[in-house]
């Protein structure tokens, strides 16, 4: 009878290691692929072929609009046609990417700088109770503070000049990669900074080592906002502070079409202003998103 037992036993325990190992080998499995990269043909057709049926439906809804004359006014609505006409003649002029180039460049030093004040003064805030209690409140309503507001002050306090642009994309960018750093240092887990310490990382070491790393999600989610408000902000300032001797930008583009009334150069001037933006974010942080993601486990899909 004890011999039935333990054998019992001994099969049930047999089977629940069994189980477990097959459970163990189910979730190694699933999470082989949930880090592993789609194929090409699924990722032309889940992230290219969507934005591409878009585009081509508003282009058809928009000529629609033509066509069918719900609105017949070109110089309320152009047509597409129109439109790719004064890209093409810009191009042919060796305009265009002048156009893209003074503000990419613009905006790509001025949120770098951002980055460099931004950053610090994240860590700051996040780790100093008194400096968060006495500027934490500041940076959020700086942060909801429309980037326009700020151009008159800085043209006053700078001129017409490119430092005035940079004042501009500083003011609205640093506050959200600020508080984009402090969310993310928020949520380190508390386990992570004691087992820091516990192995000598502690200071700036500590910081280094294992705040930043630990919260680069929040501070990369920071960054993308805070290209976004640079982005903005420099448009608001091209568009407002146009002046000859500043280059021609994009936001100086379109406020040329608009004293022109030229609504065919507008809609190439807001093409231009969406593509770069689309380009930046395809091109630098959606990579930078997913590779942060993927090297925590959080993507689900390659």
């Amino acid at each position: 009878m004890a011999s039935t037992d333990t054998t019992a036993a001994h099969d049930a325990g047999s089977t629940a290691a069994h189980d477990a190992g097959s459970v163990e080998a189910g979730l190694d499995a699933l999470e082989t692929t949930a880090t592993g990269r789609a194929p090409l043909r699924q990722t032309l057709r889940t992230r290219v072929l969507p934005p591409l049926i878009a585009v081509v439906v508003v282009l058809a809804v928009w000529q629609g609009l033509i066509t069918f004359e719900v609105v017949d006014d070109p110089t309320r609505l152009p047509s597409p046609g129109d439109v790719w006409q004064a890209l093409h003649r810009s191009w042919l002029e060796g305009t265009l990417l002048g156009y893209i180039w003074t503000s990419v460049s613009r905006g790509l030093l001025g949120f770098c700088l951002a980055l460099l004040i931004g950053t610090p003064l994240g860590l700051l805030v996040a780790r100093v109770t008194f400096v968060r209690a006495a500027i934490g409140p500041i940076l959020s309503g700086l942060q909801s503070l429309p980037s326009v507001a700020w151009v008159p002050p800085a043209v006053i306090w700078l001129g017409l000049d490119n430092s005035m642009m940079y004042a501009v994309i500083l003011l609205g960018a640093v506050p959200s990669i600020a508080n984009g750093l402090v969310s993310g240092v928020d949520q380190v887990p508390p386990l992570f900074l004691r087992a820091g310490r516990t192995m000598g990382a502690s200071g700036l070491k500590g910081t280094w080592h294992v705040t930043l790393p630990a919260a680069l999600p929040g501070y990369v989610a920071g960054m993308k906002q805070g290209w976004a408000f640079s982005w903005r902000s420099l448009m608001a300032a091209e568009i407002i502070a146009s002046f000859p001797d500043l280059g021609v930008g994009l936001g100086q583009l379109l406020e040329n079409a608009r004293t022109a009334a030229d609504m065919a150069m507008v809609f190439e001037a807001i093409l231009l202003i969406l593509f770069v933006g689309i380009a930046i974010d395809l091109l630098i942080f959606s990579p930078l998103e997913r590779w942060v993601l993927r090297s925590r486990g959080l993507l689900v899909k390659g």
